[in-house]
């Protein structure tokens, strides 16, 4: 009797069981993206605020402390006149010249002048405040920045241009643009939206930023159509997925280190402590103008020393000692010394 032959209905489970099993992982790696794409919107949003308060203190900072700036530098040109006056219409003993000389280098040295020739001076004309900062123009700040980090970005992405990020940014992109592309539409009002439309497409390739090309692709309902019963289109949407969150999980680490090197830089600093300072109600701009004022009365004293000098309202002994402020700056900086001296040796001798 022939054999009869099996039943094609028990593969039927199996086939069953695979779609599941894609099911799930595509559930699973849906879920997975949409927590990156929301995790890379909230620290790109970190990180253009963080860049908008730096530009903002930068700028206020600029603006309040402009005046004793100015003032500092027309201290600093009337300090280097007069001891260059001195030192070429007095007649001074060799060692007194000497003397003098050493006494207009300490000023320089220690930051009170900006350093300069001692003999062979030209007259400076006066300082453009536009050279020692920063133009205050916001947008100029904001690009000058964006392109520093990303020439970065792109000084370390040179090596793996052709890997398969950049490739699947270029082929997301490729697809909005098709599609976008202003020039393929005749009416007016839609000429129009793809305009915008493609400007962010543009941008969002140029920064490599494929979590905003897939944004404007969900946004726009461009996703594409799979066959929930086809286990070639499941799985192919699954491998995509996969390609995609790891891309954005870089994207992801790459935004984290811009807002570190941002916090790192002087202006990030700035904006830190101003974070902390408010946190204890203290105006830490306030606090450094206060700071700048002090240090301008100091300036204002030792110009007039030297002035009282040039008039012969003091000897040259006393003027040699050095200005007054000068000395009790010395002997306190010498008496916390001795103090932090003392504490640590406090901790270390034992009786």
């Amino acid at each position: 009797m022939p054999r009869k032959s099996k039943s094609a209905s028990p593969a039927s489970p199996s086939t069953t069981l695979a779609l599941s099993d894609l099911h799930i992982h595509l559930a699973a790696l849906e879920k997975e993206h949409q927590s990156i794409l929301k995790q890379i919107k909230k620290k790109r949003t970190e990180l253009n605020n963080f860049v908008e308060q730096m530009r903002s203190l930068a700028t206020n900072v600029f603006q309040k402390a402009s005046p004793c700036f100015q003032k500092m530098s027309e201290l600093d040109q009337e300090i280097h006149a007069l001891f260059k006056e001195i030192l070429t219409t007095r007649k001074l003993s060799k060692q007194t010249q000497q003397k003098i000389e050493s006494l207009y280098m300490n000023l320089q040295m220690g930051g009170i002048i900006s350093p300069k020739s001692i003999r062979e001076q030209e007259e400076d004309d006066d300082i453009d405040l536009d050279e020692l900062f920063e133009n205050p123009e916001t947008d100029n700040n904001h690009q000058n920045r964006h392109q520093y980090w990303d020439s970065q970005q792109e000084t370390q992405s040179t090596s793996a241009s052709r890997t398969e990020d950049s490739r699947k940014v270029r082929q997301t992109f490729l697809k909005l643009a098709e599609i976008f592309h202003p020039d393929k539409v005749q009416d007016s009002e839609t000429h129009k939206s793809h305009t915008e439309i493609m400007k962010e497409i543009n941008k969002a390739y140029q920064e490599g930023d494929l979590a905003r090309l897939l944004e404007i692709e969900r946004q726009h309902q461009l996703g594409e159509n799979i066959d929930n019963n086809s286990e070639d289109d499941l799985t192919r949407r699954c491998t995509s997925l996969e390609q995609q969150n790891e891309i954005l999980k870089n994207q992801y680490e790459k935004l984290k280190k811009e807002l570190r090197l941002a916090k790192n830089t002087p202006e990030g600093t700035m904006v830190s402590d101003s974070r902390k300072a408010a946190k204890h109600g203290v105006d830490s701009i306030g606090l450094m103008i206060e700071q700048l004022e002090s240090q301008i009365e100091v300036v204002v004293d030792i110009r007039d020393f030297i002035k009282n000098f040039r008039e012969k309202k003091i000897t040259i002994k006393e003027f040699l000692e050095g200005p007054p402020s000068l000395r009790f700056s010395r002997e306190e900086m010498m008496e916390e010394l001795l103090e932090e001296m003392m504490e640590e040796l406090g901790g270390v001798i034992i009786f």
